[in-house]
């Protein structure tokens, strides 16, 4: 029950780069183990090896459980199995697209190996919902986004890339 209680208050905690979606919501939020009265380890997983967020969100996770009551909190960083957007919850797919942010397709991060990989290309406007949207860029404010154009509204937004 108090494992649960914590891996709340770490999950809740926002992402540094995109505050809209919290740790647990983006997927990140790997695994948090109590290790004895008052310690507690976490486990964080980043979208990709070399993110620069991922001491502020250690930082921020231990802030969290600091307040909670937790005297000693260990954040470690586990890069096996790595990150994929499937981890991305339906809500915090939601909160992005709210946001303005074209979220990930669901599945496109799947990394079994076992199927065929989809072919739809096509990025839905979080603005207007249109499918004709152009690449303005590989990489837009974060490197886990591409930065596009919308055809038809003529705004420009990011995408969450997929990951596999």
């Amino acid at each position: 029950m108090l494992e649960a209680e914590l891996r709340e208050v770490a999950g809740s905690v926002p992402d540094p780069e995109l505050p809209v979606v919290s740790l647990a919501e983006l997927g990140v939020l790997r695994g948090l183990h109590i290790l004895g009265p008052g310690r507690v380890e976490v486990e964080l997983t980043p979208t990709y090896t070399g993110c620069p967020a991922v001491e502020a969100m250690s930082a921020d996770v231990e802030r969290a459980l600091r307040e909670h009551g937790v005297a000693e909190v260990t954040v470690r960083t586990v890069l096996s199995p790595p990150w994929t957007t499937d981890a991305i919850t339906a809500e915090g797919r939601r909160k992005l697209a709210e946001f303005g942010i074209a979220p990930p397709r669901p599945g496109a991060g799947a990394s079994d190996g076992g199927g065929p990989v989809a072919v739809d290309l096509a990025i839905r406007c979080p603005h207007c919902g249109s499918t004709d949207t152009t690449l303005l860029s590989r990489f837009s404010s974060t490197a886990c986004k591409a930065l596009r154009r919308c055809a038809s509204c003529r705004e420009p937004f990011d995408h969450f890339k997929e990951l596999l």
